[in-house]
């Protein structure tokens, strides 16, 4: 308070905006050497552990197991963990007995329960893939199922949904079979007001069963964010981040008459920069894709190689800001740039 010729003048500062919360750092982990070592490196800078280590059947029955030193690490750091449970071999018929049968469900879901309870572990993530659209309110009302049992247990629950940038299928033929295997099988907004939050796999643009690209192209990824939030509240939503990069190469294949094809394979960035090194590749950054990309010439035929680098991963981590997301699901710890460590680190 200032006092002025007899007169008080009250001063207001105007409050700063709210701060924005910190992102939700959930990375998913694997059951191999380079996955484990980078997990005892980097524990510290992950809010969520999400080990792929669970499988159901078209019975309902789950098996699989925590390797317990991962499970001990993460409690002595105070990181939450998530296992996944993924149906088996993301087999679409099998998925369709499982959610065709209310007792195999029902078994399935006690059997998560008792996992989640009997190991303190934080929640489960669901992972179920290759849903036709024709099982989409079977699916919706067993993950609503197993999200009241897991809640009134003291566990969370999420899901790991496959992307989809639009409405509408698509151009290709191609795109139609997302649409009816892939995509239009999730009731987005059903999901999300059953769980806690909805990890959107928003990566995969391109595979090996199609031409080269990034993982996830900065326009793309917008727009697959963008159709989320249609359906997801933003607090909801955690992001995809690819950590892996891909190889495109011709592939011997002596099951198709031509006997070869257009295949891909998943690199870390190391043996990425190693492929393009040995063979005269310079690596370029394409700012508007935000991603690491080269080519060489083989025996006469081209392969291309797309990498997630630490500048890719910081313009993916923008994007989850700017939308004012939960955070962030990355996929996967082993293969990434050692420089992601140091973008969550502020350097």
């Amino acid at each position: 308070m200032a006092r002025f010729a007899h007169v008080c003048v009250w001063l207001f500062v105007a409050a700063p905006a709210a701060a924005q919360q910190p992102l939700e750092r959930l990375f998913y982990y694997v059951d191999d050497e380079r996955s484990y070592t980078s997990l005892v490196k980097h524990i510290d800078q992950i809010t969520v552990l999400a080990p792929q280590v669970y499988t159901v059947d078209s019975l309902g029955t789950v098996w699989g197991s925590l390797d317990r030193r991962v499970l001990d690490l993460a409690r002595r750091r105070g990181v939450k963990v998530m296992p996944l449970v993924v149906n088996e071999g993301f087999d679409g018929p099998s998925l369709r007995r499982l959610l065709a049968d209310t007792a195999a469900r029902a078994r399935a879901v006690g059997t998560l329960v008792d996992l989640c309870r009997g190991n303190g572990y934080w929640g489960i993530q669901f992972d179920i893939e290759n849903l036709s659209l024709e099982d989409r309110d079977r699916f919706t009302a067993w993950y609503a199922q197993a999200a009241s049992a897991l809640h009134a247990a003291g566990c969370k629950i999420s899901i790991a949904v496959v992307h989809r940038p639009s409405e509408e299928p698509g151009p290709l033929a191609y795109h139609r079979f997302l649409f009816e295997n892939w995509r239009d099988g999730y009731d987005l907004a059903a999901l999300a007001k059953a769980g806690d939050f909805v990890s959107l796999m928003s990566y995969s643009q391109h595979t090996r069963r199609t031409p080269p690209g990034p993982q996830a192209g900065l326009p793309w990824m917008r727009d697959v964010v963008d159709y989320f939030l249609k359906f997801v509240p933003p607090e909801k939503l955690s992001l995809g981040i690819p950590l892996w990069g891909e190889h495109w190469f011709t592939r011997y294949d002596t099951t198709i008459p031509e006997r070869a094809r257009s295949w891909s394979e998943t690199v870390t960035w190391t043996w990425g920069n190693g492929l393009a090194e040995r063979n005269g590749s310079r690596l370029s950054w394409d700012s508007t894709q935000a991603v690491t990309w080269g080519y060489y010439e083989n025996g006469g035929t081209f392969e291309w190689l797309f990498l997630e680098d630490a500048r890719s991963f910081r313009a993916k981590l923008a994007v989850a800001r700017e939308k004012r997301l939960r955070g962030f699901s990355a996929w996967v710890l082993g293969p990434e740039d050692e420089g992601i460590w140091n973008v969550l680190s502020g350097r």
